[in-house]
């Protein structure tokens, strides 16, 4: 099988959404991941997913042979004040992920809170997770928790999936989270794997003004290693472009990023890293 190719559309956020799809299958990417669409981030509320348009999402998405990898939510589950909420647009999401022949959500844990405290924190990411994969099961539906944000190393996330026993939930492999925060791939992966079902791409630099994002390749962040470390380990799933210009406008623009991605990484799936395409300003 091997793996598959998309981007999220943090890259490009103003694009409507035709766009979004002539540019991926013109690049030659297998997929999309969303994380809003043309400003509205629940999902379920985007134009293209509503009740009079998404028959016709469906068929357009078929007819030009791309996926839908994985429905980006905002849940989170460190703030007892949002968990409700969190939980509802989790479920929202599963149903709409059903009707596209999604298999994957993306929630967050996110933060330890230190009013709450990390041990009552992780149980209520767990709580949540548990509640969400319940709800996913025999749908065909996986919630992903993502390294990200606190809840970005092995062993936060070993603790939260001590709590749950569920065949529907899984993990998201942040690449820039956990080594940015001093975490090695290969700890990441060997503590993580066997829950690692969806991976993000993306990257980052530190300078003396603090972290700022980049274009994959350019930063610190030792993709082709990573890369390299899911290929030894059998993973056959997406690789998702994260790139957020959406939260970063200092970015470059996706009629930039986007085709020096999939150029990037074909380079280094095809030929390893002392092939991979570098020069990313074209």
């Amino acid at each position: 099988m091997g793996f598959k190719i998309a981007f999220q559309t943090l890259a490009c956020p103003d694009w409507e959404w035709t766009r979004i799809l002539d540019e991926a299958v013109r690049l030659g990417y297998d997929g999309v991941e969303l994380r809003g669409v043309k400003g509205e981030m629940y999902l379920p509320k985007a134009a293209p997913f509503l009740p009079e348009q998404i028959d016709h999402t469906i068929e357009d998405l078929k007819r030009r042979n791309l996926h839908i990898c994985c429905l980006d939510t905002s849940c989170s589950f460190h703030n007892p004040d949002n968990f409700a909420a969190s939980i509802q647009e989790g479920k929202d999401t599963i149903d709409l992920a059903v009707k596209l022949g999604t298999r994957y959500i993306r929630v967050f844990g996110d933060k330890l809170p230190a009013e709450i405290g990390e041990a009552q924190t992780v149980a209520s990411i767990s709580s949540g997770l548990s509640k969400l994969g319940e709800y996913a099961s025999g749908k065909g539906v996986t919630v992903l928790l993502e390294t990200h944000g606190d809840i970005n190393n092995y062993k936060i996330i070993q603790a939260v999936f001590q709590e749950l026993d569920s065949d529907s939930v899984g993990v998201l492999w942040d690449f820039e989270h956990p080594f940015m925060s001093g975490e090695e791939p290969e700890v990441t992966f060997r503590e993580l794997g066997a829950y690692i079902q969806h991976v993000h791409v993306k990257d980052a630099r530190k300078s003396s003004d603090g972290q700022k994002l980049c274009m994959v390749g350019d930063g610190d962040v030792p993709v082709e290693r990573m890369i390299s470390i899911l290929q030894q380990n059998g993973y056959e799933g997406w690789l998702t472009l994260e790139y957020e210009k959406k939260w970063a406008p200092y970015l470059e623009e996706p009629e930039v990023s986007l085709p020096a991605f999939i150029s990037y990484i074909r380079g280094v799936l095809e030929g390893g890293a002392s092939h991979a395409d570098t020069n990313h300003r074209f």
